[in-house]
């Protein structure tokens, strides 16, 4: 029996979050998705599937944490060594965190970026991954109608995470690839000016470091500047550093922590960070987040609205053994950095081969591919056709920067970390023969593709999405998280 929806008759009797479209579902970022799942890549069942490439996930270091977890069987309590803990840890229900999972959080923090801020336990609120987290810290900092700033592009996600239940607007800063996508103090500015002329209320600025999609990280000067405007507005900066131990190249990783403690005349008060183990870890099943404000009234009312989305108290247990092994998360950290450099380089010097460069990066799961120049012309409709044509034709889910609000089309962010050596190489054989001088040019096949794709693509997805992955035994790159249907 199929799902039917009667969107007409429930818009009378449904709130306006369940009727509305602010989920961000319908979205070509969540429509590739869809795409790899109705055919999924599989190296022998399925070779000429979708590859899954629009996914950020980091599984290239899980065999490290699988080969810990049988050396240290007691760290979990459904083992025969950890099973004397059961009691204790099933009936533990503190939101505030079990210490030695606070702690351990804290002290991997402050390894993942290099050493150069400490973090204090007590200011450590869990989440139910990084998407609580960020919906928390808008509860916490802004009211429904007012905004944040932040730059573009930027992670889809955040539609949803920050806005769509909270009511909070997402004001653009626009940023351009003539001087690398960088956060510039006018741009900034302009920013502002327009929501105040908007009369629209700011109650802060909400930035990726490093950033979703471009793989890079903001230097010391432009961190500084984001700091000083907020100080000198009386507005807040959020600073999602879920990328931060996946720097795997110069230049080093700078923390906003960093920042305050350097500067002791900042109000710390504005400052606030979200955190995760999904990609440092690889681990997003675990739905592991963490709030880190130094703003007392923030935590503490973070810490109450932690109770709709805790973590786990096993998966605290299971973590504070794990991060609190100081020479597994030191070997960990530089294994996973130097698998990523990797991996990093021979994706692009793939693609550098065949004359597709992309942003210089130096972190991340991804890379900002520049296609500009095949595209028929500069707009977003011509880059949605080349986005179809890549997923039906050259059978790669990747995702195109207008759905990270990218103001110049033609770029798209590519993940290499969620699948083995083999896929990345079809990958590659799939891009070189897609734009060898033999095939017809990327503009043509964009041209003469039908509408019926189109229809293909926009399709009406499910509700529940994350960025999570689905991995089997014999699944080479991931499924996507969205919910299926009933048929």
């Amino acid at each position: 029996m199929g799902l039917h929806v009667d969107e007409h008759s429930n818009y009378n009797v449904l709130s306006s979050i369940a009727t509305s479209d602010g989920h961000g579902e319908n979205s070509s970022y969540f429509d590739g998705w869809k795409a790899y799942d109705n055919d999924p890549f599989h190296p022998i069942d399925n070779p000429q599937g979708v590859i899954q490439m629009g996914l950020a996930e980091n599984q290239l270091c899980l065999d490290l944490m699988q080969q810990w977890i049988k050396q240290n069987p007691q760290a979990s309590i459904c083992t025969g060594e950890g099973v004397s803990e059961f009691k204790d840890v099933a009936n533990f229900q503190d939101y505030h965190g079990l210490p030695d999972f606070r702690k351990a959080i804290a002290r991997f923090m402050g390894k993942a970026r290099g050493g150069g801020a400490t973090f204090d336990p007590e200011r450590i609120v869990m989440s139910g991954g990084a998407t609580g987290a960020q919906e928390t810290i808008a509860f916490c900092l802004a009211n429904p109608g007012e905004a944040f700033l932040i730059p573009t592009p930027y992670y889809p996600g955040f539609d949803r995470d920050f806005r769509w239940r909270t009511g909070v607007q997402l004001l653009p800063i626009q940023c351009h690839s003539f001087d690398n996508f960088k956060i510039t103090e006018p741009a900034l500015v302009t920013a502002y000016q327009r929501a105040q002329t908007a009369n629209i209320r700011v109650k802060g600025i909400l930035v990726t470091n490093p950033s979703n999609p471009l793989g890079t990280t903001l230097d010391r000067e432009t961190l500084r500047t984001l700091v000083s405007f907020a100080n000198e507005k009386r507005i807040h900066l959020v600073c999602d550093e879920i990328f931060s131990g996946t720097v795997f190249d110069k230049p080093t990783y700078v923390s906003v922590s960093e920042i305050v403690e350097e500067e002791p005349y900042y109000d710390r008060d504005l400052i606030h960070i979200v955190y995760s183990l999904s990609k440092d870890l690889g681990v997003p099943g675990f739905r592991v987040g963490v709030i880190y404000s130094y703003n007392d009234a923030v935590v503490s009312c973070a810490r109450k609205m932690s109770s709709f989305g805790l973590v786990s108290t096993q998966t605290q247990h299971l973590l504070a053994s794990m991060l609190g092994d100081d020479d597994f998360t030191t070997k960990f950290l530089a294994e996973s950095r130097r698998r990523l450099s990797r991996r990093h380089k021979y994706f692009t010097a793939g693609l550098h081969r065949v004359d597709i460069k992309c942003l210089e990066s130096n972190a991340g799961l991804f890379c900002w591919m520049n296609l500009t120049h095949l595209l028929n012309e500069a707009t977003v409709e011509a880059e949605l056709k080349l986005w179809r044509v890549i997923i039906k034709e050259v059978k790669l889910n990747i995702s195109p920067g207008s759905s990270f609000h990218c103001s110049e089309p033609g770029w798209f962010r590519v993940c290499f970390a969620n699948m083995d050596d083999n896929t990345m190489e079809t990958a590659l054989k799939r891009i070189r023969k897609f734009v060898s001088p033999g095939n017809h040019t990327a503009a043509a096949q964009a041209k003469k593709k039908n509408k019926r794709w189109d229809a293909a693509l926009r399709l009406s997805l499910p509700r529940r999405f994350e960025e999570l992955s689905i991995m089997t035994p014999r699944l080479m790159s991931p499924h996507s998280p969205l919910v299926q249907a009933a048929n």
